[in-house]
């Protein structure tokens, strides 16, 4: 079944509508589909970034954590690097 849409008022500079339109006509698209698409990926690279913090710090409270000179460490041996 498809999504229905939600419309929501926001307010963009003018400089930057006018680089979403140029980038719309650029590629043959709509505004709202550049918008769309924007706001697709920076949702799914945060909500990445959110859960990789979440990981690390759970890994933290269990004490599943690796000190400093030991991670600089292994990083200086994989690529010889003196320290």
């Amino acid at each position: 079944m498809p999504q229905r849409a939600a419309s929501e008022p926001i307010t963009i500079s003018d400089k930057r509508v006018a680089e979403i339109d140029a980038l719309a006509r650029a590629t043959d698209r709509s505004r709202d589909d550049i918008i769309d698409q924007a706001i697709e990926q920076y949702l799914k690279a945060n909500n990445w970034q959110m859960n990789r913090i979440q990981a690390g710090i759970d890994a933290a409270r269990e004490g599943r954590v690796r000190d400093a000179d030991g991670v600089f460490g292994g990083i200086g041996e994989k690529y010889g690097w003196a320290r």
